[in-house]
């Protein structure tokens, strides 16, 4: 269309870069930069919406979707474009704002640009606390590994089976150290670890709560009904992505979490390497340890029980069905020689599968 303007931007903490496409022409017919205010932003994007229609879009990223929000409420379409499909030629070898902000101009002009799901922002704000509960627990694997060496440098084994639990605690509370400095240095990362620990379980306590709220409370207890899945990950898979109709077909939803194969085929030879680790990788950690339930073969236990409770037969047929096949799974590529960590991997790339039927209602 011919007034049509096509805004692609650069966007950064400090600044935005902005460059403009009108209609057929193929040089822009505006660049600046300006300071990331998004009021100037909407003012200047404005100017051009008196003449025509306007279409802008930026690179998702660590800035979020604040600006797209605002630039939505102020009734001119923008969009939030996968940084991965953005197709920078390997021989040009200069990047710059400028350069990056008219090729995501001339991106959308050719309707070119994979844009992305924008989230609400009830799911984005549980998304949020989903995320600190993984950084916490990424700290407390840390303190403890600190602890751990700490302990083994001074020569402290211990003969226990399992570490962690308040049996090694308690024996690492009477443990006795040479020098007053030791003893310091293991009082910090004890003291440390402990105080996590009790973080940990406050906030997994706040991620409950909000499953458990009505906007979440149906749909996280039909995720619950599969084994392994209980209301971290069943709240993770529900505000992760949204509207699971937005993929036609449950290989497409396995693909977006990137657990399909890669493959590199040229004329009469076909290579297939590992999965493509593209999409949430957030979600397909959560997934591949969920997986690791299936590794043995037996039905539903108490706790799996607890959760069917007052659900759906179709439902929980559903999941059931979901049990036998995934445990099948893993035994089949097991016993083929396969590596556990393959046979999981194969096995959480079915059970999205799983999980993109019970959210589409295709168990019906």
């Amino acid at each position: 269309m011919k007034n049509v303007y096509y805004v692609g931007m650069d966007v950064h903490k400090d600044s935005i870069r902005m460059a403009v496409l009108q209609g057929n022409e193929r040089s822009t017919v505006y660049e600046g930069t300006y300071e990331n205010d998004i009021p100037k932003v909407i003012r200047r994007l404005k100017s051009f919406s008196q003449k025509g229609p306007v279409i802008t879009a930026y690179e998702a990223g660590c800035m979020g979707y604040t600006l797209q929000r605002s630039i939505s409420q102020a009734g001119i379409e923008c969009r939030v474009i996968l940084p991965n499909k953005i197709d920078r030629l390997s021989i040009n070898r200069i990047k710059t704002d400028a350069r990056d902000a008219v090729l995501i101009a001339r991106m959308i002009k050719h309707n070119e640009a994979d844009t992305i799901q924008i989230p609400t922002q009830d799911d984005e704000a549980a998304r949020d606390l989903l995320r600190c509960r993984e950084d916490i627990k990424a700290e407390l694997q840390r303190t403890r590994y600190q602890l751990s060496n700490l302990l083994l440098r001074q020569g402290h084994h211990y003969s226990g089976t399992t570490n962690w639990t308040g049996a090694h605690k308690a024996w690492m509370k009477k443990l006795e150290f040479p020098r007053a400095p030791q003893r310091e240095a293991f009082d910090q990362y004890f003291c440390h670890m402990m105080e996590i620990e009790a973080r940990l379980e406050r906030i997994e306590a706040s991620i409950i709560f909000l499953a458990q709220t009505e906007q979440y409370r149906e749909k996280v207890a039909r995720l619950r009904c599969f084994k392994g899945i209980d209301y971290l990950t069943a709240l993770a898979c529900v505000c992760e992505v949204g509207d699971y109709r937005r993929f036609p077909s449950a290989g497409s939803f396995m693909s977006y979490l990137g657990l399909v194969p890669s493959e590199h085929s040229s004329g009469a030879k076909r290579y297939q390497g590992g999965i493509t680790k593209t999409g949430n990788s957030h979600l397909r950690k959560l997934l591949i340890e969920s997986s690791w339930h299936y590794r043995y073969r037996f039905a539903a236990n108490a706790a799996l029980k607890e959760r069917r409770k007052g659900m759906d037969e179709m439902v929980i047929t559903y999941a059931d069905k979901a049990i036998h096949r995934l445990q099948k799974k893993f035994a089949k590529i097991v016993y083929k020689g396969k590596s556990a960590k393959m046979a999981v991997t194969a096995t959480a790339r079915e059970l999205a599968g799983f999980i993109w039927g019970m959210m589409t209602e295709r168990y019906c």
